[in-house]
């Protein structure tokens, strides 16, 4: 009976003591995708300055919604301006784009403190949105639209 009870002890001690994941600069790296977009997400301690692909947040990301979702993750855990962020994103539109950088800010803020992982994933931040498009059927005008039908 003891040895269960050291060996649960044991298994929750594990999981609940999480290193952080910081190279030699400073930064936490992670990877985030949506759709068919991928991006790679590097932050550290900083003042809230977002870079996506060399260019400010604001000029690559045109639409208020898409740096709503940006930002999600840091609202979040109420570190707001208190972290920097670069990134690099390829492939997908801008809405996908914006959902792989969320996703990998939501795994970088995981991995550079792991204490906010609980409150992360609690707004499902840190799992990642399987939905894509849908094939083209054959026969079909798009995967379920259908041609027009006439009764007469």
């Amino acid at each position: 009976m003891e040895s269960l009870e050291n060996l649960a002890t044991v298994q929750t001690e594990e999981v609940v003591k999480r290193e952080p994941k910081i190279d030699a600069q400073g930064r936490s790296y992670a990877t985030g995708r949506r759709k068919e977009a991928t991006a790679r997400v590097w932050i550290k301690p900083g003042s809230g300055k977002v870079s996506v692909n060399g260019r400010d947040q604001e000029t690559y990301f045109g639409r208020k919604t898409h740096l709503l979702v940006l930002n999600q993750p840091f609202f979040i855990v109420n570190r707001v301006n208190q972290f920097d962020v670069v990134c690099t994103v390829v492939g997908g539109g801008l809405s996908g784009q914006a959902g792989a950088v969320r996703h990998g800010i939501s795994r970088a803020l995981q991995y550079f403190e792991p204490d906010l992982r609980g409150a992360l994933k609690d707004a499902g931040m840190l799992t990642r949105d399987s939905r894509s498009v849908e094939r083209k059927k054959i026969g079909l005008h798009k995967a379920r639209r259908a041609k027009q039908w006439v009764k007469r």
